[in-house]
């Protein structure tokens, strides 16, 4: 089996970490098609009840280069704003990866704001090596969400407050 090979992201932002998490996490299978409708068609829950053990499978907007993604919830922890969840079946990817597993946490800045990190771990199948050009690509996709998250709550102050 291949080794896995780790990203870590670091990401910040003027808006406080309990909203951004509420926002991005909570309630991003709803949020991000609604922002987002050119990118994600809708996020089903296709198993559980959302928390760990769930399946979620995203489907992307026609033209896009995969048709969905189902993720597994693995931790969930709403107090301490960590979230891991690992890619279970990513249709076309899953000729070449085995799995990615992505853990996530937000913490309070002290000017009001937050920082995060993401940790990704990409397992490939045997044979396969991992394309930094792909993993680039889908890098600036959840980049891309992060901000238009983050442009939705500062123009709606009241909105996860």
């Amino acid at each position: 089996m291949s080794a896995p090979v780790t990203f870590t992201e670091d990401f910040s932002s003027p808006i406080p970490a309990p909203r951004m998490f509420k926002a991005l996490i909570l309630d991003g299978d709803n949020l991000i098609p609604k922002l987002m409708p050119q990118a994600v068609k809708s996020v089903e829950l296709t198993h559980g009840d959302g928390g760990p053990g769930s399946i979620k499978q995203m489907n992307f907007a026609e033209g896009s280069q995969m048709k969905y993604i189902k993720h597994r919830v693995d931790a969930l922890d709403k107090e301490k704003m960590t979230y891991s969840y690992t890619m279970v079946d990513g249709g076309e990817l899953a000729s070449k990866i085995e799995s990615i597993t992505y853990d996530v946490k937000m913490e309070a800045t002290p000017d009001g704001g937050c920082k995060g990190t993401n940790v990704s771990k990409y397992h490939p199948k045997p044979g396969f090596g991992i394309n930094e050009e792909e993993i680039k690509a889908g890098k600036e996709k959840a980049a891309a969400v992060f901000k238009a998250v983050e442009a939705h709550l500062l123009a709606n102050p009241e909105a996860y407050a």
